[in-house]
């Protein structure tokens, strides 16, 4: 009996916690639609894009000429033997464009700005900052999560892009290196196994990765309550969280993709 009262309580709690979690979701949607309809100050947002996606870019082109280096060298080394050396093009498209670019780009933000902005919020609960904006009729939501919502949606779009520039780039460099490839019969084939619906999922899967990480680290920030040491907690809970949706969202944009097409 005790067992299925815990069982009950934890699903009841896990259920409310969902609940609330939509909630605050959705809330934050609405200030969204608010604050775009409205001009109010943009130096929150303003900084939010420099700190998420300019400090980003060294190590994001670090990333992707890595992996597309790697891509050619292997299908160059593999695809030949099986008459099917074309196909590294395609294979390119795939994995930089469609699947891998998108989700190891939110990973890169998620771990980096997601926790810093957990970490930000969760000070500020701390510290009372959040009671002084209540009590001076500033809405939390509309003034704090908001920009970084957009702030992070829109520079994690910008930084998929900037991650297949630079991954097309460094699979050119090194197929350049492997075999003589005239420079525009290279991007002639990359572009012919590019399609718009290839470049239309990568851009969603960008965009609803950005809504994933901004609003979860958002949301664990403002469930720190008084203590300083939750702050660290929190954080590392909006970190592991938002790996598990992207994933999630990732899949089922995948998933969705291939019934599409």
């Amino acid at each position: 009996m005790l067992f299925l009262q815990k069982t009950g309580g934890r699903v009841f709690e896990t259920f409310r916690g969902f609940a609330y979690a939509m909630g605050f979701f959705f809330l934050v949607l609405r200030e969204t639609v608010l604050y775009i309809r409205q001009r109010k100050s943009r130096r929150v947002l303003t900084f939010q894009i420099l700190f998420t996606a300019v400090e980003a870019l060294p190590v994001i082109a670090i990333l992707s000429l890595g992996l597309g280096a790697i891509i050619v060298i292997q299908g160059v080394a593999l695809l030949p033997q099986f008459g099917q050396g074309q196909l590294v093009y395609t294979i390119l498209i795939t994995v930089i464009t469609r699947e891998l670019g998108p989700i190891l780009t939110a990973f890169i933000i998620a771990a980096r700005s997601g926790t810093a902005i957990a970490t930000e919020l969760g000070n500020m609960v701390v510290s009372h900052e959040i009671e002084a904006y209540v009590a001076n009729g500033i809405s939390p939501i509309s003034y704090l999560v908001v920009p970084r919502f957009l702030g992070v949606t829109i520079s994690l779009v910008l930084l998929n892009i900037y991650f297949n520039i630079f991954g097309l780039l460094g699979s050119f460099f090194v197929t350049s290196l492997v075999a003589t490839v005239d420079v525009r019969d290279y991007f002639f084939n990359v572009l012919n196994a590019l399609t718009v619906v290839d470049v239309s999922v990568s851009l969603l899967k960008s965009a609803v990765s950005g809504a994933i990480i901004s609003t979860v680290a958002t949301y664990y920030g403002f469930k720190v309550e008084q203590s300083s040491t939750e702050v660290p907690v929190m954080a590392i809970k909006s970190v592991g969280q938002g790996f598990i949706l992207i994933i999630t969202a990732n899949a089922f944009l995948t998933v969705m993709y291939y019934i599409w097409v």
